[in-house]
């Protein structure tokens, strides 16, 4: 394996399968056992988790909420994410721990650095839930924060198409996708890989972002293994 520690992030647009809404069973076994696959072969993995299927702080903001309410439910919601995952991870017999930046003692642990790096030395997969704990912070952003923090090799998100391209390939079949683009160049024009502040703080600590198609099985193992699957975001 190429990578020894990852950080994966989900959108919880993910989970929802086939489905227009919540968290499809059939989809949360998929995810399982891709994981599982990369698990058994010595990787350590923590997970950030989105909550698009459940409720979007930017959209309740839209819709004339206070945002800083709107975040918080919004990272609410990633916990019930979290907790689907992680019983599906356990089902799928890989150990798991859910640690949440938001204290609820009586639901799961509550996230510090030690506490996550202790679970990934022990061989349990992490689940980082409910942001960073702060409004008008994206998981994207929180995913990289926790990709520094655990000392990840790589950040790798998933998506529904195979990588970054120069338009939306759901709506233009000539656009062009890259195996590999700089962090400037992703902000300079302003690709729609994850939010700036996200790609800044990857930029400006030097961690790689994969973006790749997480529908695709055993994607995830041929990302770990160094395959050239998707985009590789660098320096």
């Amino acid at each position: 394996m190429r990578y020894q520690r990852i950080l994966l992030k989900l959108s919880g647009e993910a989970l929802m399968g086939d489905g227009a809404y919540g968290i499809s069973p059939s989809m949360i076994q998929f995810v399982a056992q891709e994981i599982k696959t990369v698990h058994q072969q010595g990787v350590q993995m923590g997970l950030v988790i989105g909550a698009g299927n459940i409720f979007r702080g930017v959209a309740g903001a839209a819709g004339g909420m206070n945002r800083a309410v709107a975040d918080n439910m919004g990272m609410l919601a990633t916990v019930l994410n979290a907790l689907a995952m992680q019983d599906g991870l356990e089902r799928a017999g890989v150990p798991c721990r859910v640690l949440s930046a938001i204290a609820m003692q009586n639901v799961c642990e509550s996230y510090t650095r030690a506490a996550a790096l202790e679970h990934l030395e022990q061989g349990r997969v992490v689940i980082f839930a409910a942001g960073t704990g702060n409004p008008y912070f994206t998981t994207d952003t929180g995913g990289v924060l926790r990709a520094l923090e655990i000392g990840a090799d790589v950040m790798m998100k998933a998506t529904r198409v195979d990588g970054v391209y120069d338009r939306d390939p759901e709506k233009d079949r000539n656009a062009v996708r890259f195996d590999r683009l700089s962090y400037t160049k992703v902000l300079h024009d302003q690709l729609r890989v994850m939010d700036a502040a996200g790609i800044s703080l990857a930029r400006d600590n030097n961690l790689p972002v994969l973006v790749f198609n997480m529908k695709k099985e055993g994607n995830i193992a041929r990302a770990a293994a160094g395959e050239q699957v998707g985009t590789l975001i660098v320096a």
